[in-house]
C-alpha cells in the first residue's frame, strides 16, 4: 500500500548494480519462520543459517509478523548479529515504528532502533499525479484526459495500490464497452472508490480515542495487562477496528499487542 516492498525491491537493485558478485537474499518475515521451522523439523538448520549468514544484503519485509514467535525471534536476532558482526547491510520493513513493535524482543527493537529508521508515508499529490502518469503513458488505449488523471489524483489518496487498481479499472471498462474515458465516466465507475477515500480511520486514531474516553493511556491498547480496567477498552477498540477499518483480525491482534486474532 504505501510501498515498503517496492523500496525493498529498489535498494536490492540498486545494491547489485554496485556490487554485482555480492549476494543478496530477500523474504518476508513470514517466509523467514516458515523456512526456520521448516529446517529444525527437517535438521537442516546449519544449512538454514549458512543461506542466510552468506548475504551481503539481507531485506526482511513484514518484520511485525514475527511479534510473539519466540524462537523464530531469537534465530532472527542471531542472523542480524552475525551479519552486521561480518559487515553486512540489513533492510528491515514494518507497518508501525520500532517502538510500536510489541511482542518483538527488546534486544531486535535495540537493533533496529539503532539504524536509520525512515517513516514511509503516503505518495503526496505530486507523486499520485506521476505515477498516474507513468502508467498512461504505457496504458495505451482508450486514452485517460488530464481531467481524469487530476481527478484519480485527489480522489484516491489512501494507498498507490488502489490508485493503481481505480486507474486499471477505467482502462479495462473502457476497452470492455468501447466508449471514451471522460471525467463523468470515471466518477460513475469509480464512486464507491471515492467515498472509501473521503475519510479514512485508522487503528491509531480508535485506538487514542477509546483511551481517550476511558481515560486511559494509548499505550495501554498494546500492553499485556488483563485488568478489566485495560481490557474492556480494549476489546471495544478492537472491535470498531474490525468495524471501520479495512484490517482483518490477525492485523488487528498483531497491533494490540501480538494478540491471537480469536481475542
Amino acid at each position: 500500500g504505501l510501498g515498503k516492498t517496492h523500496l525493498l525491491h529498489a535498494i536490492a537493485r540498486l545494491f547489485s548494480s554496485h556490487s554485482p558478485s555480492a549476494p543478496v537474499l530477500y523474504m518476508s518475515a513470514e517466509r523467514f519462520m516458515m523456512e526456520f521451522v521448516n529446517a529444525m523439523r527437517a535438521n537442516e538448520t546449519m544449512m538454514f543459517k549458512a543461506r542466510l549468514r552468506a548475504a551481503r544484503l539481507l531485506l526482511i519485509d513484514d518484520i511485525q509478523f514475527i511479534a510473539g514467535k519466540g524462537s523464530t525471534q531469537e534465530e532472527f536476532l542471531h542472523t542480524i548479529n552475525d551479519l552486521i558482526d561480518s559487515g553486512a547491510r540489513i533492510v528491515v520493513t514494518a507497518d508501525r515504528a520500532p517502538q510500536m513493535l510489541d511482542a518483538i524482543d527488546a534486544r531486535i527493537l535495540s537493533r533496529l532502533a539503532g539504524g536509520l529508521v525512515a517513516d514511509i508515508r503516503p505518495a503526496g499529490l505530486d507523486l499520485r499525479l506521476a505515477i498516474l502518469e507513468a502508467k498512461r503513458a504505457i496504458a495505451g488505449d482508450p486514452p485517460v484526459p488530464d481531467a481524469v488523471v487530476d481527478f484519480l489524483a485527489r480522489s484516491i489518496r489512501s494507498n498507490v495500490r488502489e490508485l493503481e487498481g481505480a486507474f486499471n479499472k477505467l482502462i479495462a471498462y473502457g476497452q470492455l464497452t468501447g466508449r471514451s474515458i471522460d471525467l463523468e465516466f470515471a466518477q460513475a465507475m469509480l464512486a464507491d472508490a471515492v467515498r472509501a477515500n473521503a475519510r479514512r480511520i485508522t487503528v491509531d486514531e480508535i485506538q487514542k480515542a477509546c483511551a481517550a474516553h476511558y481515560k486511559i493511556d494509548a499505550a495501554e491498547m498494546r500492553s499485556k495487562r488483563r485488568a478489566r480496567a485495560v481490557a474492556r477498552p480494549r476489546q471495544v477498540a478492537m472491535y470498531l477496528a474490525k468495524k471501520m477499518t479495512p484490517r482483518s483480525l490477525p492485523e488487528i491482534g498483531r497491533i494490540f499487542g501480538g494478540r491471537d486474532h480469536t481475542t
